[in-house]
Order: C-alpha cells, then structure tokens, then sequence
C-alpha cells in the first residue's frame, strides 16, 4: 500500500491497469483485482474526466450569440480580439493582438 501510495502521489493518472504493470516491473507479484481493493480501501482512484464535465450549472447565465442573423456587408463591420496568454516560469505573458 506504501508503494502504491507513493506512486499515485508522483503519477496520480494510473489506474489499477497501469498500477498493476508499475508494480510488476518493481518485482512484485500481484494482480490487478488486489491492486483495485488496496486502492478502494485507501480510497483513490485515476484521475480522469468524469461524465457531464460540461454540464452547466443551475445559476450560471447563458449569453446568445449576438452575430447569429447578421450580414456582414463590407470591412470593419464586425471585429474580434484574440488575447493570448503564454505560460512563463514566473507568471504569464501577455501578447496583445
């Protein structure tokens, strides 16, 4: 349990498959059905992205698309801003359009 502890801290996407193949290479002989109860008992399991990830929530307000019947007739009737962030050591960088 030690084991499987320390590597769920370092890695904690390995499921019972991957745990299982970890510790086989490690030398230890198990099977995937004890490595499924050692992590119930310890109560952890992969981290994954669960069903209705994308639910929205009940007070969460929905904006509509406001260009939805729009023609657009010529240049500089309709405008759009991109702004990126980039992910730096000590922060982030932002780069204006």
């Amino acid at each position: 349990m030690k084991l499987i502890d320390e590597q769920y801290t370092r890695r904690p996407f390995y499921g019972t498959r991957r745990m299982t193949a970890w510790l086989r290479h490690q030398g230890y002989k198990v099977n995937r059905k004890r490595v499924q109860r050692l992590m119930r008992l310890m109560g952890i399991e992969a981290i994954y992205p669960k069903k209705k990830l994308s639910k929205t929530a009940e007070g969460n307000r929905k904006y509509p698309y406001l260009l939805r019947d729009l023609v657009v007739e010529g240049p500089d009737h309709v405008w759009c801003v991109d702004i990126t962030y980039i992910r730096m050591l000590q922060g982030f960088l932002y780069f204006p359009p």
